[in-house]
């Protein structure tokens, strides 16, 4: 019933603009800012870069199958060459080239390198005196490369980029949550303003009439001409109260319409009920907290990262050893029949060895920043962890306490209204002065404003703590993305 009194005092007046307006409850406010504001699309855009890129670091271990062809390569022109005996030659080269070949080659993440497998055919007409056609063939071809024996790149990418996929998934539960305080905020907005436009309509009202009665009052000598000046100045501040609170409903309106991208701005929002009584275990909080928030995925992710780039720094600036190895047979002949007969083997292998015996210490510089940036990473993640651990803590403190002070505030404005009411009529009677009266309806539209701001709060706070824990305390259920964009 206190209620149903609050609305009829409140949302009454503005039956026929209700008609107008597009109907809108909180709930139904949060569904569309997580469908269609723009939030919403930066975060979609944000998840699927975010896939594709993990989609790429898998690709990358699978086989790659590519074909190169050079067709033609036509060439008429005088060169330099050097002959057998050591001397540089000018010769005419007139010939066309044609070359084909396959390769398939395969990332080893246990080692660190790639192995291939290619087979090409090369054909090569020569022009001049005498036209001659030679060919070139290689069936098969296996080579393995290495470019550092002690750095093994693919190794830790199979560590970290799993972390970073995981990460942005539970990136973009978080951003839906956080899309829900935005709205909850807009949407509070709209409605104080809404709200603090209907008081001042209903004031207005109010002051009018009063300012009629002491008018009638004043000529017959009731009261003296200074209370009937203070009267009109509480009507005229009440007109000024009107038009600036129209202005801010303007404003509100077109704001929550823009992140929602309604077509319609005049928009009529409903008080929220109140939520069913849950209350929240500390330890709960903060096991889900770990469970479902990215933060935990980002410290390990973080420390990952800084002990590869210590890694790199190890693996390259002291001994620096690379490997290729090659292992194929071929044939070339100017008959192509002849050329898958008596094949010619191919071995190749090499391997590299860089030690850097006097540098300037760069290399030694470049290890120690890595350790460095290695301690400093692990010093920020603990203090990140206790201070994401206390943001938990102190929300769910805060979060048991904002019920009652919503119920508090709202027995406080029903006491406001009644005493203004009360001290309306005892002015209307004389038995109080105008400042009596002024100070009651200060009171009575302080009472509703903090009234809304507990609401506010209340509301702001359960998403704030959905957002921080990922957790559905109500249904006690985590909060999966199914959840979010099937609700």
């Amino acid at each position: 019933m206190k209620k149903i009194s609050f609305i009829a005092i409140v949302i009454l007046p503005l039956v026929t603009l209700l008609s107008q307006s597009k109907q809108i409850t909180l709930r139904e406010a949060i569904i569309i800012a997580q469908k269609q504001s723009p939030d919403y699309k930066t975060n979609l855009n944000r998840n699927q870069a975010s896939f594709w890129r993990f989609k790429n670091y898998k690709a990358r271990f699978l086989p790659q199958l590519s074909l190169n062809a050079t067709l033609p390569e036509f060439s008429n022109s005088t060169n330099r060459q050097t002959n057998d005996a050591g001397q540089d030659v000018f010769v005419n080269q007139n010939q066309l080239l044609l070359a084909g070949g396959l390769s398939l080659s395969q990332n080893v993440a246990l080692t660190g390198g790639t192995i291939s497998l290619y087979s090409n055919l090369e054909k090569v007409d020569l022009y001049g005196n005498s036209n001659i056609t030679n060919y070139s063939v290689v069936p098969f071809s296996i080579r393995y490369r290495q470019n550092s024996l002690f750095y093994n790149s693919f190794r830790w990418d199979k560590k970290i980029e799993p972390l970073i996929y995981e990460e942005s998934r539970r990136d973009f539960i978080e951003t839906m949550e956080q899309i829900s305080i935005n709205t909850c905020l807009r949407y509070f907005n709209l409605l104080k303003a809404q709200m603090q436009l209907n008081i001042s309509k209903k004031n207005l009202s109010n002051q009018d009439t009063l300012y009629q009665i002491s008018k009638g009052r004043f000529k017959m000598g009731k009261i003296a001409e200074n209370e009937l000046l203070q009267m009109e100045l509480s009507l005229l501040n009440s007109k000024n109260n009107v038009t600036s609170n129209t202005i801010e409903v303007k404003r509100t309106s077109q704001n929550i319409a823009r992140y929602l991208e309604l077509n319609n701005e005049n928009i009529a929002l409903e008080i929220p009920d109140e939520l069913a009584l849950f209350d929240v275990d500390i330890n709960k909080a903060l096991e889900e907290a770990q469970n479902n928030r990215k933060a935990v995925i980002e410290f390990r992710r973080k420390r990952l990262q800084a002990e590869n780039e210590l890694a790199r720094a190890k693996g390259s600036n002291r001994l620096e050893m690379n490997l290729i190895a090659n292992l194929g047979i071929s044939q070339y002949g100017s008959e192509f029949n002849n050329l898958f007969n008596n094949y010619n083997k191919q071995q190749y292998i090499a391997l590299n060895i860089g030690i850097p015996i006097f540098d300037w210490g760069v290399s030694k510089s470049e290890r120690k920043m890595a350790e460095a940036n290695l301690d400093l990473t692990n010093n920020n993640i603990e203090q990140d962890k206790q201070a994401f651990e206390q943001e938990i803590y102190l929300h769910v403190l805060n979060w048991s306490s904002k019920r009652d002070f919503l119920l508090t505030s709202q027995k406080a404005k029903e006491i406001a209204d009644k005493s203004y009411d009360i001290t309306k009529k005892r002015y209307v009677l004389g038995k109080v002065t105008i400042t009596d009266l002024n100070i009651s309806q200060e009171k009575k539209d302080q009472a509703i404003v903090t009234y809304l701001n507990s609401l506010e709060d209340f509301w702001v706070d359960y998403y704030t703590l959905r957002y921080l824990t990922l957790y559905d305390f109500i249904n006690d259920k985590k909060i999966e993305v199914e959840d979010i964009l099937y609700n």
